[in-house]
């Protein structure tokens, strides 16, 4: 085992003692971590303020990274001399104050029942008072690495990755905390691999092949660069590139992997790194050793011989203004100078003990020291304040680095973030993406998904029997939108919007209804417009030609009646067209229904007339006395009274609305009329379909009249015509929609209105008009009966 001790000689004398594990071969890293303690012991005992009139001296153990040298040097210390005698303590002036130990996480162990500050043991087991009650360290607990490492997966949009760690405490512990944070934040895991250290190739070609064959891009590794190292050159060989490395504080700065050989494998890496700090003139220290000055130091040759080898990398490390591991033993011989300054310095009655401060500070215990280590709180010349929490630990942070290819092909490590736990704005997580230079020199954070990140208009769907995080991606619903990529869900757009093609935003739906400036619209307007001029025509031809035979013959009161119930028919379609205003709403049907029973009131007493007029003929008829006018009027009231009381009763109870339709049409509002009352329309409609009905079987009845006597034969088929075009609206109204629904009844009112007009008046008018000879009182003379 090889030590290196120092000593000043001054009034009073107190050892401090390091255990370091060292390579087997000579590191100057290493070695500069080892100076870090005889800097800071020199600093110190140079401080007229701290310790004033003490002198701190120092052991050096090597314990080649074993548990059996890590013990010898442990006994060695307490024991105070090179050979070992149990519960037997050598030193007899000066105390040993306190351990500091690099202690892999098995080492540790060796250890536990002394006084230590570790910089380098990151186990979170050494964090439970119960186990290791005076046990502190200048390096964060691995349990805040890993949460960070989650975030930082997490912050990346990094779905799918994969775990690779050794098969040591450091690696398995990592492993089991990490899983678990990236679970908790909705990461899912491709592979979980351990690196076996026990095998000399690590089980590297197994790893490649895991690697290669996984869809994760992203793998997280916690591990040593010692064992990383062989799995890394695995992948050379087997040119597997185009991965994402994020790394552990273990490798985030590793010099053995910063090789140019492994660019192409690990450039774009980013990790967590131990926390850097400024340790001013201990670059300046490190140039102006002399080997003369180190007589008992035996790395000294070795470090002479690289420094005069002028190797590049030992001027980086000269020149480099901020250390991690240096300043985490620096940081620790300060805490421990602090805790016997407080010690030295005790106010009586304020001690840690029952008899205050009574403590003989060249012959005190270490255990009488710790209660100081735990309430130190100083700040180092760097500016970094360091304290203990009630576990030993200083406060979690890290710098997050990434990898990047120097000048010449070597991998350098560039500070592009941070993560503190004790952040005082509650930012734990600070990362520079834009600083960040991914695998093969591109910006763009690359991908690590299971399955395709999910555009917008579509949601993500799981697949059965498969991770969460490999998803199918589903359009949304019709009516709904997602305007972010990989949204779970879908959501609907309010009452007056729809979604636009891609399903992304919602936009104002549009209007439907029967509007004037539709083709369809305005050409049933200028239908029904000059069709209603048509009616008063042929009522101006009546009144004209009044006297004629045809005209007296046809019952001239109530053919004017119809005329004009018939231009309040073609009229009353226009109540259809337009905006359906909430009074148009309310009118619209009940005049149509109105009209149309006034309408076919006056067919029916005309029927009515012309059978009472043909048998009152006859010798001793008693239908004499219906012949007058007053029978189609009393027949006309009564059946629009019907009508009346129809509506009214529907008006009352069940009032027609303004209403806007949003489910008929999907994406458009459908502006209409809603009836109030189902039942109410169709029993106004149905009326006028009996009281057509009743018309056509009496005009039917009445055919056996003179062959030149056909005022019921034309009542016949016009009535016909209208039950047609009624009965074939029916099916065709409950089929139409939106405003094809108005469209059909504007339709049919036209259709039935001309139906009348065409069968009972046009003929008529053609007498009247172009023959005029048959327009005779000899020729509507009666004739004998034919038989139809």
């Amino acid at each position: 085992m090889r030590k290196f001790t120092g000593n000043s000689y001054l009034a009073k004398k107190i050892h401090l003692s390091l255990l370091l594990a060292a390579e087997e071969m000579f590191a100057i890293e290493h070695y500069q971590t080892m100076h870090a303690i005889t800097f800071a012991v020199k600093e110190i005992n140079d401080d007229p303020k701290l310790l004033p009139n003490i002198t701190l001296g120092f052991q050096v153990f090597d314990t080649c990274n074993t548990l059996r040298r890590a013990a010898q040097g442990t006994l060695i210390m307490l024991s105070g001399a090179q050979e070992i005698i149990p519960n037997y303590n050598f030193l007899s002036k000066a105390p040993l104050a306190g351990i500091k130990n690099l202690c892999s996480s098995h080492v540790k162990y060796v250890t536990a029942f002394l006084f230590q500050i570790s910089y380098f043991s990151t186990n979170p087991v050494l964090s439970q008072r119960d186990l290791f009650p005076s046990f502190f360290r200048t390096i964060p607990s691995d349990e805040f690495q890993m949460r960070g490492l989650a975030q930082l997966v997490s912050h990346f949009g990094w779905s799918w990755v994969g775990l690779l760690a050794s098969d040591n405490d450091y690696g398995q512990s990592g492993l089991h905390i990490v899983k678990e944070e990236i679970i908790k934040v909705g990461v899912c895991v491709a592979f979980a691999e351990n690196i076996l250290t026990g095998l000399p190739n690590r089980n590297a070609p197994y790893l490649a092949k895991i690697i290669k064959n996984s869809t994760a891009k992203a793998v997280v590794v916690i591990s040593s660069d010692p064992d990383f190292v062989i799995v890394v050159e695995e992948m050379v060989r087997q040119n597997i590139t185009g991965n994402i490395w994020v790394v552990s504080e273990s490798l985030a700065t590793s010099t053995l992997l910063s090789q140019r050989l492994f660019q192409f494998v690990l450039s774009g890496t980013i990790g967590f790194a131990i926390q850097s700090g400024q340790m001013p003139m201990f670059n300046q220290y490190l140039r102006n050793f002399d080997p003369s000055d180190y007589l008992h130091d035996p790395f000294i040759r070795e470090f002479w011989e690289q420094v005069f080898s002028c190797n590049e990398e030992l001027d980086a490390i000269f020149t480099e203004e901020e250390h991690r591991l240096p300043l985490n033993v620096y940081t620790a011989v300060y805490a421990i100078a602090w805790g016997l300054h407080s010690l030295l310095y005790c106010t009586p009655g304020t001690g840690s003990f029952y008899n205050g401060c009574r403590v003989n500070i060249s012959s005190f215990r270490s255990w009488q020291l710790l209660p100081y280590i735990k309430n130190v709180n100083f700040k180092t010349k760097g500016g970094r304040q360091v304290f203990f929490d009630a576990n030993g630990d200083i406060p979690a942070v890290y710098d997050i680095v990434n990898w990047r290819v120097g000048a010449k092909g070597t991998l350098k490590q560039v500070k592009i973030g941070s993560y503190d736990s004790s952040s005082p704005d509650g930012k734990t997580f600070k990362v520079d993406g834009a600083a960040i230079t991914w695998t093969n020199g591109e910006n763009q954070v690359p991908l690590s998904n299971c399955s395709p990140s999910c555009p917008l208009g579509f949601r993500k769907v799981t697949v059965p029997e498969k991770p969460l995080c490999c998803h199918e991606c589903a359009r949304c619903p019709q009516g709904q939108i997602s305007n972010q990529t990989d949204a779970l869900e879908c959501h609907p757009c309010s009452w007056d919007t729809w979604p636009n093609l891609q399903q992304d935003r919602c936009l104002p739906r549009p209007t439907e209804f029967l509007s004037y400036g539709d083709p369809l619209s305005y050409s049933l307007a200028a239908t029904a417009i000059f069709s209603s001029l048509v009616p008063l025509v042929i009522l101006g031809v009546f009144i004209n030609y009044k006297e004629t035979p045809i005209v007296r013959a046809n019952n001239y009161p109530v053919s004017c009646l119809l005329l004009f119930s018939l231009f309040l028919c073609f009229l009353c379609s226009l109540g259809f067209i337009g905006y359906p205003q909430p009074e148009k709403c309310l009118l619209r049907q009940v005049a149509f229904g109105m009209v149309f029973a006034l309408c076919i009131s006056c067919v029916l007493a005309k029927t009515i007339t012309v059978v009472i007029a043909f048998n009152a003929t006859k010798p001793g008829s008693r239908l004499r006395k219906w012949t007058g006018v007053k029978v189609p009027y009393f027949l006309i009231l009564c059946c629009a009274l019907i009508q009346l009381c129809i509506c009214v009763i529907w008006l009352i109870f069940f009032q027609p609305f303004h209403e806007l339709d949003t489910d008929t049409k999907p994406g458009i509002i459908i502006v209409n009329c809603n009836e109030g009352s189902s039942t109410a329309f169709w029993c106004m409609l149905g009326y006028l379909g009996l009281l057509a009905t009743i018309s056509f079987i009496v005009a039917f009845l009445a055919r056996r009249l003179p062959d030149s006597f056909n005022e019921a034969k034309l009542i016949t088929f016009s009535m016909l015509a209208f039950l047609s075009v009624w009965v074939s609206f029916i099916p065709a109204y409950l089929s139409a929609r939106g405003m094809y629904t108005v469209a059909m009844e504007v339709f049919a009112i036209l259709s039935s209105s001309w139906a009348l007009v065409g069968c009972i008046f046009v003929p008529k008018c053609f007498i009247i008009l172009f023959s005029p000879h048959i327009n005779s009182r000899e020729h509507f003379t009666i004739k004998p009966i034919n038989k139809i």
